[in-house]
């Protein structure tokens, strides 16, 4: 028998209900997990990246549809986020001014409940988290189309950080102005990163406007607001923000253009199952010199997944290698491996080990 609109809603309210009910079971489950960890003298490690990782992918095995598992996963990041704020807030630096994709990324890993904390720079980042001004702190690291964000790599030389995860997050370009063509526009504002990832599109549709590199696409689109002949390439949300009109929408080169961003801290990340571990090493410049510090990884069988050389700032022609493997520095494979690479190299550090990124 079909059932009328009004029964259909009555079960919808009655089931919201309970859903109400259920969610402030979980927060004051919440908030006696918070009294237990204050009564054991834990004041300081609230948010376990860890335990939070394993709880959404169990969502995940366990989400029976017709929701999809990325929508399940964002729900629930936004309930922990919640009930972690009835705990104490998290206080987050990420690369500013508010509308940046650093606190879209901030957001997705986090959820909104956080304290965020814009600064100027990545390098502001560092020392927000370095002086304990703030918990965590969000940086890009590379970009499937630009490449790495050699900034960020060269802060951990001398940072005493912990990468405590990792955020993917889709990049998606927006031209933004008061004006409402675009032959009126003389200039673009944004950020050099997304500059490149736009290249083609803007020489193509504004190759008369003048280029400016600015620190952040949030900045651009502050910019824009107040230069009348001239555009921004930002994210959607800045269109509100400052007052924008949004002339055109994803303008990016690479329609799958994505960048990664880490999350640094002072916490000690344990395993999931399912992490990545981040090194750096310099080796002497002899021949062979890399290949013997990698080959304990192959001969262990662990995947290596990224590999990036920078200036050891320690003299001309020297350099340290940044790399990612597969697995948790407490895997027993991945710990055998490092054992040995340690023998292979004259510098190694573990710059952490975290849960990877879903998507």
């Amino acid at each position: 028998m079909t059932q009328t609109l009004a029964d259909l809603r009555t079960q919808i309210d009655a089931l919201d209900a309970e859903i109400l009910a259920s969610f402030n079971r979980r927060a004051r489950l919440a908030q006696q997990v918070a009294e237990a960890k204050l009564a054991a003298g834990d004041s300081d490690h609230f948010y376990r990246p860890e335990r939070e990782a394993q709880v959404l992918q169990r969502v995940r095995e366990l989400n029976p549809g017709p929701l999809d598992d990325d929508t399940v996963a964002r729900l629930f990041r936004e309930l922990m986020s919640a009930c972690l704020a009835l705990e104490k807030p998290l206080m987050v630096a990420y690369l500013g001014p508010e509308g940046t994709f650093s606190q879209q990324a901030a957001f997705k890993h986090f959820g909104h409940a956080i304290k965020g904390s814009p600064r100027a720079s990545i390098d502001e980042i560092f020392r927000a988290v370095d002086d304990g001004a703030c918990q965590f702190g969000v940086v890009p690291v590379e970009n499937s189309t630009a490449g790495v964000i050699a900034q960020t790599l060269d802060c951990f030389l001398n940072a005493s950080l912990d990468i405590c995860g990792e955020v993917a997050l889709r990049i998606h370009h927006n031209l933004l102005s008061k004006q409402t063509e675009l032959s009126a526009i003389r200039c673009v504002f944004s950020h050099q990163q997304s500059l490149g990832q736009c290249r083609a599109w803007l020489e193509l549709h504004l190759p008369h406007a003048e280029q400016i590199a600015v620190s952040s696409n949030a900045e651009a689109a502050r910019l824009a607001s107040q230069a009348p002949d001239s555009a921004a390439v930002a994210g959607e949300m800045t269109a509100d923000l400052y007052g924008l009109n949004l002339l055109e929408r994803h303008i990016e080169d690479d329609a799958e253009n994505t960048t990664r961003f880490l999350v640094i801290g002072r916490l000690k990340v344990g395993p999931t199952g399912c992490d990545k571990t981040t090194l750096l090493i310099s080796t002497g410049n002899q021949p062979g010199a890399l290949h013997r510090a990698l080959a304990p990884f192959a001969a262990h069988g662990i995947s290596m997944s990224k590999i990036e050389s920078r200036p050891s700032r320690r003299g001309a022609w020297d350099y340290v290698f940044f790399i990612d493997v597969e697995g948790h520095r407490e895997d027993a494979q991945v710990a055998a491996a490092l054992t040995t690479v340690q023998t292979q190299v004259s510098f190694l550090k573990v710059l952490g080990s975290y849960p990877r990124a879903q998507n």
